[in-house]
C-alpha cells in the first residue's frame, strides 16, 4: 500500500489558484503533481467557501472587538450628554427666574 502524501496549505492554494485563474486546467494539474481529481476537487470546494471570510469586516470576526466599539460610543454619547447638563444647569443658576424680576 501506498504512502498517503500531506500536502502545505501554501501548495493547495497555489493549486486551486492555477485551475481558478485558468493558468492551467484541473486534469493538466492531476497529471502535473498526481493528483486525483476529487482531492483536486474537495480543495478547490473548500478555498471558495471559505473565500467569503476574506471580505469580513474585522469586527464581525470578532465579538469583543464589536462590543468594545459599542461601549466607547456610549461612553462617548454619555460624556456629551453630561456636559449639556452642566451647561444647563450653569444657565439656569445663573439666570434670575420670573419672581426675583417682579
Amino acid at each position: 500500500m501506498g504512502k498517503h502524501r500531506q500536502f502545505t496549505p501554501e501548495f493547495k492554494t497555489k493549486v486551486v489558484l492555477q485551475v481558478i485563474s485558468g493558468e492551467k486546467t484541473a486534469s493538466e494539474i492531476c497529471r502535473e503533481y498526481e493528483l486525483k481529481p476529487d482531492l483536486l476537487s474537495k480543495w478547490k470546494a473548500a478555498f471558495l467557501a471559505k473565500a467569503v471570510t476574506v471580505f469580513e469586516r474585522e469586527a464581525d470576526a470578532d465579538p469583543q472587538q464589536e462590543r468594545i466599539e459599542e461601549l466607547e460610543r456610549l461612553a462617548g454619547k454619555l460624556s456629551l450628554e453630561l456636559e449639556i447638563a452642566k451647561k444647563a444647569s450653569k444657565l439656569l443658576r445663573s439666570s434670575p427666574s420670573k419672581s426675583e424680576r417682579s
